[in-house]
């Protein structure tokens, strides 16, 4: 036992080092700023899979599905792009008038998983992905009028500030246990260790709004750590069905003191509670379906829900934040496993999106308007130790449009309109060990 102790943290620690050494240019946004799946698997099956946890990634859906992922080692690399516009039409406006793309439109998003079935009734995995999705880059030298006729900092740029955007990153570390209690009930826990990383940028135009206008706006990045609890259960119901769910709680991380003048509760940017119920479902001994449904609470965390119209300077307790309201989201997924050599994946999943009329300004920074996410892939396994994976994702053009709230106030002759498309690809390789 001491030896597999030995092999299993070793392996596991060069796993984590290597990959939070890769994971820093991170970005997403597709549920808000979650990503819709987290390995090449679930990314194909369009997320869906608490229920139905095949490899060592699922873990990090579900602890409980340590149990059944076996001992291996799996590496992901997603290519991802999100296309983000904004246009603002009307006379009289802050923000500038015309249609807008963001900079910064690809983005590499990592991920590591390591497995171990210690015994029949106990299961080991780690895993570390990243996640995040706050990213934009506006044009620096963006033409606005406003801008030279009163005492803004720079007489271009979306807000007035040359370089207008943010870039947010996460990290997410799990050390994942299962436990079969029963033949029919597993339940799992997992310690979550978070690290962000934000940066904001062109946003002095806002500091007569601020409680500290020193940590508002281009103070570099700044790195805030937390921790947090996942709990899961499956239940096999039947040879053929299972039901399943996991809850994460609200990851508690340290304050961002150089952006302290910018969110809630002077610099506090927790990571918001979420929880999935979901079946899965093998309508043949080579065909699998599964079905989520999962809740982020945005609303829970101040920063990210509370309307960015209260009458509070930013920073302070209770004060501005993106407006983000909580949203459910359905996901479907079928597997077909061929052969020994290859298995076919699809999906979609359907979120609300979580940026309402009211709050569109501020969220030209952070345009999270995703509804829909449609995927497929496959898997190709040349021998019995080693797979490659493959996945895609397409999102639709997604949009929501709403008045102008500037540092003065509404300005309801001018509309702004945010848009954006994704798609997403995915490789994977997996590579299976011990007996």
């Amino acid at each position: 036992m001491a030896r597999i102790s030995r092999k299993l943290l070793t392996s596991a620690a060069l796993g984590a080092l290597a990959f939070s050494t890769f994971a820093v240019p991170v970005a997403q946004a597709t549920e808000g700023y979650f990503q819709h799946g987290i390995s090449a698997r679930s990314k194909a099956m369009g997320g869906a899979g608490v229920a139905d946890t095949r490899d060592a990634f699922g873990a990090a859906i579900n602890p409980a599905g340590a149990i059944d992922s076996g001992d291996m080692i799996q590496v992901n690399l997603s290519a991802f792009s999100p296309v983000r516009h904004f246009k603002g039409t009307g006379p009289g406006g802050f923000v500038p008038a015309g249609d807008y793309k963001s900079g910064s439109n690809l983005f590499p998003v990592p991920g590591f998983a390591y497995s171990r079935k210690l015994s029949d009734k106990v299961g080991f995995a780690l895993t570390a992905v990243g996640n995040g999705g706050m990213n934009t880059s506006w044009d620096r030298e963006l033409p606005n009028p406003v801008c030279g006729s009163g005492p803004f900092p720079a007489p271009t740029g979306v807000f007035c500030g040359a370089g207008t955007g943010v870039n947010l990153n996460q990290l997410l570390v799990s050390a994942n246990f299962a436990y079969k209690v029963a033949d029919m009930l597993t339940l799992g826990v997992a310690p979550v260790l978070a690290i962000n990383q934000f940066e904001a940028r062109g946003l002095a135009a806002f500091g007569g709004v601020s409680a500290n206008p020193a940590a508002l706006t281009d103070n570099e990045s700044e790195f805030s750590t937390g921790l947090g609890l996942r709990v899961g259960f499956q239940i096999d119901a039947t040879d053929s069905f299972r039901i399943a769910g996991t809850y994460q709680s609200e990851l508690n991380m340290s304050r961002f003191k150089k952006y302290e003048g910018l969110f809630a509760d002077r610099g506090d940017f927790n990571i918001p509670e979420n929880y999935t119920i979901g079946v899965a479902f093998d309508a043949t001994p080579d065909f699998t379906v599964a079905i989520d449904y999962k809740r982020i609470n945005y609303q829970s965390v101040g920063s990210i829900g509370n309307s960015s119209r209260i009458p509070n300077l930013f920073g302070n307790p209770g004060a501005a934040g993106f407006g983000w309201q909580n949203i459910d989201i359905i996901k479907f997924g079928a597997e077909w496993r061929q052969n020994d050599q290859w298995t076919w994946r699809a999906g979609i999943a359907k979120n609300e999106n979580p940026i309402g009329t009211d709050d569109v300004t501020l969220n030209i920074l952070a345009p999270g308007v995703m509804k829909t996410h449609l995927t497929g892939g496959f898997e190709y396994n040349p021998s019995q130790k080693h797979s490659f994976e493959f996945a895609f994702m397409y999102a639709p053009t997604a949009k929501v449009s709403g008045i102008e709230v500037t540092p003065f106030g509404p300005n309801p002759n001018r509309t702004i309109e945010l848009r954006m498309k994704q798609w997403e690809a995915t490789i994977g390789w997996k590579m299976k060990f011990g007996k």
